[in-house]
C-alpha cells in the first residue's frame, strides 16, 4: 500500500514552538587510535495547538546534536486535525520500520495515555485526550516516526466531506 502524503510542511516562522528532547544515543566508531564517540539526539517540537514535528541531529558534542535535531524538526512540521476536546477524530495506526503505534480517540478527561517517545510527541502537539499503544519495536527512533506518521494520516471530517462531495453528517453515517 503506498504511503499517504496529505499534509505539507508548515513554515516554522511566527510559531511559538516548544522543544522537547526524546532520546540521546552515544555511538562509537573504532579507529586506529581507539574509539571515537559521537552522539545523536531525537527531538520533537510543537506549538501545543496542533502543529508538531520531529528531528534527528548527529554531532560530536551532545549540545550540537540537540541543536541540529531542533533545526531538523522545524523543517518537518505538520498540522494535526483535532476535536474541541483535544483528541483525534478517528483511530489510526502509524508504522515505521518494525515500530507500530495505534492511536484511538478518548473522551474528555482521559488524558494522554502513551509511552515515552510517543507521549513526548503528543504533548508538544497539544493533544489532551488520547489512547495509544506501541506495538512491535520499542526503539525511540521508530516510535517517534510511527507516531508522527499516524498523526499525518489523521483526517478532518470536514475535509473528508468536501472530498466526497457530501455533508459532514453523511460522513458519520453507517
Amino acid at each position: 500500500m503506498p504511503k499517504i502524503r496529505r499534509k505539507h510542511n508548515i513554515p516554522a516562522a511566527n510559531l511559538n514552538l516548544e522543544e522537547k528532547l526524546v532520546h540521546i544515543n552515544r555511538v562509537s566508531k573504532v579507529v586506529k587510535g581507539g574509539r571515537r564517540f559521537s552522539f545523536n539526539a531525537i527531538v520533537v517540537v510543537g506549538n501545543g495547538e496542533g502543529v508538531v514535528g520531529h528531528g534527528l541531529g548527529k554531532a560530536n558534542e551532545v549540545s550540537d546534536a540537540i541543536q541540529k535535531g531542533f533545526d531538523n524538526a522545524k523543517k518537518n512540521l505538520i498540522k494535526v486535525s483535532m476535536t474541541k476536546t483535544g483528541t483525534i477524530h478517528h483511530p489510526i495506526v502509524g508504522k515505521n520500520g518494525a515500530g507500530k503505534v495505534l492511536m484511538r480517540p478518548a473522551s474528555d478527561g482521559t488524558g494522554v495515555i502513551a509511552g515515552g517517545a510517543v507521549k513526548a510527541l503528543l504533548d508538544v502537539a497539544g493533544v489532551k485526550n488520547i489512547l495509544s499503544k506501541s506495538l512491535g519495536s520499542s526503539n525511540p527512533h521508530n516510535m517517534v516516526k510511527a507516531a508522527y506518521e499516524a498523526l499525518r494520516q489523521a483526517t478532518d471530517p470536514v475535509e473528508v466531506a468536501q472530498r466526497r462531495g457530501v455533508s459532514v453528517s453523511k460522513v458519520f453515517e453507517g
